[in-house]
This record gives structure tokens, C-alpha cells and sequence, in this order.
């Protein structure tokens, strides 16, 4: 089943278009992952699917209905968004931030109701933040940092949860400690989860469907089987690799060699 997709879309950014004519579908309680070389426009899609960009053409699709034809708030009670390297202000505790994610809910001076206080209570264990809620975020690791943010989208109570490269910047250890946190939320509390993600390997062991955009345009889609391929590598990435089968989970895992010999590239 479809729950999220858009329909002949083109975004643009001033006069340079991004993406056009996308066709995309993501299926429900799956672990989506949006791949591609760096200004392919994966960043791009992303926004547009939680309307912090508007499409110049087309529309996206929230369980059927237009998103931009959507409140506001009916929009943060079905998606949460982390983006790229979030900030806090300065002394913020890991409490006060996952408090956040209750914001489209409340009425009226941010009092927290008791509906609140028990989903902030619940992102807090499922995220295995208890002896961290008291501290400020600064203070985290880059992990434990991830892991709150995530815990502040697990609190907006969403069914979908939207995270772009949500491993920049973290060492390898804290990388699968967020990749296994995002598995389980979508294996236990059935979440549909899309992610921008650079590490293709990552892709292939943790997604369940795999999109790979070239040039503003979807070129492959399907499973990290069908996807994770050399000609995807060639064609989308201009590398030359090698897939074998990840020995531990079976999947597609890529070594890549070498660059594509061009023709241009030859005659240097």
C-alpha cells in the first residue's frame, strides 16, 4: 500500500530546476531510502514531501489527499521531519527538546496534557534516553544527540518519519546505533520511515526499498536487490564495483574500484 507519492513533480529553486516530472511511491511501514550523488536532488524531494518546499508543478499525495491542500497542523500530526544537522538553542535539555514534538497537538500557552507528558515520557524509553533527560543537548555525544532528535519526532506521534542523512557526521559506532534505532521504530511501532542516505550500503541492509535519483530524475526503484546493481553504480554514480553478498544479512553489499572510463577521461 501506497503512503506517500507524488504526481508529475518538478521543484525548483529560484530559476534552476531541481526535479522534474517525478512520479514516486512510497510504500507504507517500509523503510524507504533516497540515494544518488551529491545535488541529485535527494534533499530536494525531501522537503517537498513535508512542505517546506511547494512544487513550481505537480502535487504530493499524504494518504491520498493533497498535502498542500492539508492544515498545517494535520500535516505535523502525520509527518515528522528531521533535517540535516538540526541546532538547539543553547542549555536545552534532552527532555525539553523531545517536549517539542507535542507542539502541533497543544492549545494555548504550550500546557502539556496528560497525553503529552505520557508520548514524551514513552519517546524518552523507547530511545533509551532516561539517564540523559535532565542533561542539555550540547552535552551529548553526536549518537546520543541523533537519538534525541529522533526521540522529538517519535513525541509528534506521526505515522511517517522523514530523515535526511541522519548519520553525517558520526563515527561508525554511533552511525548503526542510529540505523538499528530507526529499524526497530519501523519493525516494532510500525513506522513508515524515509531516509536520505549516502552509505549504500546502509541502504541496502537497512531499507526495504531503495530509490536512486540521477540528474533530478528517478532512475532506479525497487528493492536494495533490484537496485544495488552495477549498472545502477555506473549509470547513476559513475563508479565501477563489484556486488557481492553480504555474508551476515545476504544483501547486496558494493565494493567500488574505480571510476567510469569515459572517453573524455581516456584522452587525458
Amino acid at each position: 500500500m501506497t503512503a506517500i507519492r507524488t504526481h508529475s513533480l518538478s521543484l525548483s529553486y529560484q530559476e534552476d530546476t531541481i526535479i522534474e516530472n517525478l512520479n514516486l511511491s512510497v510504500p507504507e511501514g517500509k523503510i524507504t531510502a533516497l540515494i544518488g550523488p551529491n545535488g541529485s536532488g535527494k534533499s530536494t524531494i525531501l522537503k517537498s514531501l513535508v512542505r517546506v518546499l511547494k512544487p513550481t508543478e505537480g502535487c504530493v499525495y499524504l494518504d491520498g489527499k493533497d498535502i498542500q491542500q492539508m492544515a498545517t497542523k494535520k500535516v505535523a500530526q502525520k509527518l515528522s521531519f528531521l533535517p540535516q544537522s538540526p541546532d538547539a538553542p543553547d542549555g536545552l535539555s534532552v527532555e525539553e527538546l523531545i517536549s517539542y514534538g507535542r507542539y502541533p497537538y497543544q492549545k494555548g500557552f504550550g500546557i502539556q496534557s496528560k497525553e503529552d507528558i505520557e508520548m514524551i515520557r514513552w519517546a524518552i524509553e523507547v530511545t533509551k534516553l532516561e539517564e540523559f533527560r535532565e542533561r542539555p543537548i550540547h552535552s551529548l555525544s553526536g549518537g546520543q544527540r541523533q537519538r534525541a532528535w529522533i526521540a522529538m519526532a517519535l513525541a509528534q506521534g506521526t505515522d511517517y518519519m522523514l530523515l535526511d542523512e541522519p548519520t553525517t557526521y558520526l563515527d561508525l559506532a554511533h552511525q548503526m546505533e542510529v540505523l538499528q534505532l530507526l529499524d526497530e521504530l519501523n519493525k516494532k511501532q510500525k513506522k513508515t520511515i524515509i531516509l536520505v542516505v549516502h552509505d549504500l550500503n546502509h541502504a541496502s541492509r537497512f531499507a526495504h526499498h531503495v530509490v536512486a535519483i540521477s540528474k533530478g530524475q528517478l532512475a532506479y526503484e525497487g528493492s536494495p536487490q533490484e537496485v544495488i546493481t552495477k549498472e545502477m553504480l555506473s549509470k547513476v554514480f559513475g563508479i565501477e564495483a563489484e556486488i557481492i553478498l553480504d555474508p551476515i544479512h545476504k544483501m547486496p553489499l558494493c565494493i567500488p574500484y574505480s571510476l567510469v572510463q569515459t572517453k573524455e577521461s581516456l584522452a587525458v
